[in-house]
């Protein structure tokens, strides 16, 4: 019978469960090599490593859709792999860079940015729990995602491998924006969702053209291609309440409901980050 067992087992394991888990692992892997090299001072070393675990986070959701090989462990494993890898790693790298030995209120401030991005990710996964969230909660997340949060703390040391390090790699700057980023994650502000972009057909060689021209300039000029990506996030963020608004009011307005009757409505994402 427990041989019977087995075999069911071994019968139901499907390798298109582990191809995905694979890359998350590989994303954290990524992740974790980055406080090595920053141990190491090896400061571009410690952003490649964190730019890697992005892009590799950004693939791992895209292939278990397509492999059918989406489980509940792996959206944990994800879960588990973002908060180390945007939260904690880029936390350590920035005190490291700018604020290793100037006292305890860096330490604070480091360990405040990796707890908001706990904190993040757990409202994003108690928010796919909800059975009806409002219909533009697809468009937008809640706050912003931990990938880009980590990205946004990086451009002070992206910055200076281009401009040098004088200013940039002030204590008090990266202290800033560590605090400015943690407050973000953990804020209710709308921001782009890129799960649910549709691109007309005639215009994908178009798109696919765009996105050759990014990977040759990041190829080529690395660390202003990063800079200029995250000033460019930052822009989205304030477009995004502006497009927020006007969406939710033309939703509101053909379900024949008014704005000010929803404003307890908390917009929320129903895709994995």
């Amino acid at each position: 019978m427990s041989g019977l067992k087995r075999r069911r087992r071994l019968h139901g394991f499907s390798v298109n469960r582990l191809i995905p888990n694979a890359i998350t692992l590989m994303a954290l892997c990524s992740g974790l090599s980055a406080i090595r090299a920053a141990l190491e001072s090896n400061w571009k070393l410690a952003v490649i490593g964190i730019v890697v675990a992005m892009i590799l986070d950004g693939l791992d959701g895209p292939v278990a859709r397509l492999m059918k090989g989406t489980s509940e462990f792996g959206a944990q494993l994800d879960s588990l792999a973002d908060f180390v890898n945007f939260g904690v790693v880029p936390s350590l790298v920035i005190y490291l860079w700018a604020m290793d030995g100037t006292g305890g209120l860096a330490w604070a401030v480091s360990l405040f940015f990796a707890i908001c991005c706990g904190m993040r990710l757990a409202r994003f996964n108690t928010s796919l729990l909800d059975e009806n969230p409002p219909p533009w909660a697809s468009k937008f997340f809640t706050g912003i995602p931990a990938p880009c949060g980590a990205g946004l703390v990086l451009i002070p040391v992206v910055l200076s491998f281009e401009l040098g390090d004088d200013i940039l790699r002030s204590s008090v700057l990266n202290g800033m924006m560590l605090v400015a980023v943690g407050a973000l994650f953990v804020s209710t502000i709308p921001t782009y969702s890129s799960k649910r972009i549709r691109i007309p057909r005639r215009y994908v060689g178009l798109v696919l053209l765009g996105f050759a021209v990014c990977i040759m300039l990041l190829y080529s000029t690395p660390w202003v291609s990063l800079s200029v990506a995250g000033i460019g996030y930052l822009v989205s963020i304030i477009l995004a309440q502006f497009s927020y608004r006007s969406t939710r009011k033309k939703m509101l307005a053909q379900e024949g409901k008014d704005p000010d009757d929803a404003g307890n409505d908390e917009n929320t994402s129903s895709e994995k980050e």
